[in-house]
């Protein structure tokens, strides 16, 4: 490998399994291995509980269920996950990380774009969604549909997770140099801060109807998370529209689909993830699905980008998006090599070239 640190490759991720490092209940499915990123899959059985939680470093998973659970979903054949309740499933995939290799996980778009609040949880963590390097143990999901109700079944894929070797995340000034020369955002005056730069909203809208974005009905059909292009958008979402005024109120409790003003662009030695731009900007939550893998937005020449869809949910009080406003930052951390399959050339990636695009269950028109 040309580098010590950084994010492991599809090949490398296949390693792991040739060498036990990661083991699963089934074999692999086709597409599951991603350019920087492994699709993890529900296993057979969903606990419903009362409430999220963390085991803390001396309890395990499976004694803290045995407490909490109310009762258990039967997921072979498939079952409904309800809006607002919680559910912990054992995923098929577990781990004996070395030493030296950590891991993250993140909802994947698909979900992050029909508001399932998921993550991952360990063993004796004190933290979601992160996997302490060496870690040697069980995967399981914390799963809470927000706006619908979805089917899920063993084997649904609705999270995913990366593996790192040492610290792969660029700088302010290795960022600005990378901008320089690969065009990471379409803009004329990028805002590098810190480790991230910053991606803004567009609610000037698109088309001769200047649609911004969409927001999620209440009281619909459920969703089947594993069936594309099935369900009309219109039985689900509402179409948002710019009367004028570029700008937005955000209501309590509702999800908005929205499009980032920038094009990103996400070089094929790299991998990027969204991270909230500063939590004290706004009473607002952006992009629940956060991994952009190599080769987003790349094109046969280079760049070009593709624009980021945002995940919006507003939190206690009503408040006012503007156009142009700063709503999150990308961060980007180096691969360990350059993968063999970049996102969208032949993968089967469902929202390169994208804009302001729903989740691949609905069909557009």
């Amino acid at each position: 490998m040309g580098r010590t640190s950084g994010i492991l490759p599809d090949r490398a991720i296949a390693a792991l399994f040739e060498t036990g490092r990661l083991k699963a209940d089934a074999a692999l499915d086709g597409d599951q291995i991603q350019p920087a990123s492994l699709d993890l899959r529900l296993g057979p059985k969903a606990y419903r509980v009362r409430a999220s939680f963390l085991p803390g470093p001396a309890h395990l998973v499976a004694d803290k269920l045995d407490r909490l659970k109310l009762h258990v979903v039967d997921l072979t054949e498939g079952a409904v996950l309800e809006t607002g309740c919680v559910y912990i499933v054992p995923l098929m995939e577990s781990l004996e990380l070395p030493e030296e290799m950590s891991a993250s996980a993140n909802p994947k778009s698909s979900t992050g774009r029909l508001d399932i609040f998921t993550r991952v949880i360990t063993d004796r963590a004190q933290e979601f969604d992160k996997i302490a390097p060496g870690y040697r143990g069980p995967l399981y999901l914390e799963i809470s549909p927000r706006t619908f109700p979805v089917v899920v079944r063993r084997g649904s894929r609705l999270s995913q997770i990366r593996f790192r070797i040492g610290d792969a995340l660029l700088d302010g000034a290795a960022l600005t140099a990378l901008h320089g020369t690969d065009t990471l955002v379409a803009s004329e005056s990028p805002n590098v801060t810190g480790n991230g730069i910053a991606l803004s909203i567009d609610l000037k809208g698109t088309g001769p109807d200047g649609l911004i974005g969409y927001r999620g009905k209440h009281h619909t059909a459920v969703i089947d998370v594993d069936r594309k292009a099935v369900h009309d958008v219109l039985d689900f979402w509402e179409p948002l529209h710019n009367r004028g005024r570029s700008e937005l109120i955000l209501d309590p409790d509702e999800f908005y689909i929205l499009v980032s003003r920038e094009a990103v662009h996400v070089p094929p030695l790299y991998a990027a993830e969204m991270t909230p731009f500063d939590p004290l900007v706004g009473e607002f939550r952006v992009h629940y699905a956060g991994f952009f893998d190599p080769g987003f937005g790349h094109g046969p020449a280079g760049g070009g980008g593709s624009r980021a869809v945002l995940e919006v949910r507003s939190h206690e009080v009503p408040f006012i998006l503007e156009d142009g406003q700063i709503v999150g930052r990308l961060v980007y951390e180096h691969m360990l090599e350059r993968p063999a399959g970049l996102y969208g050339l032949g993968l089967g990636s469902n929202y390169q070239a994208q804009g302001l695009k729903l989740s691949k269950h609905f069909r557009m028109a």
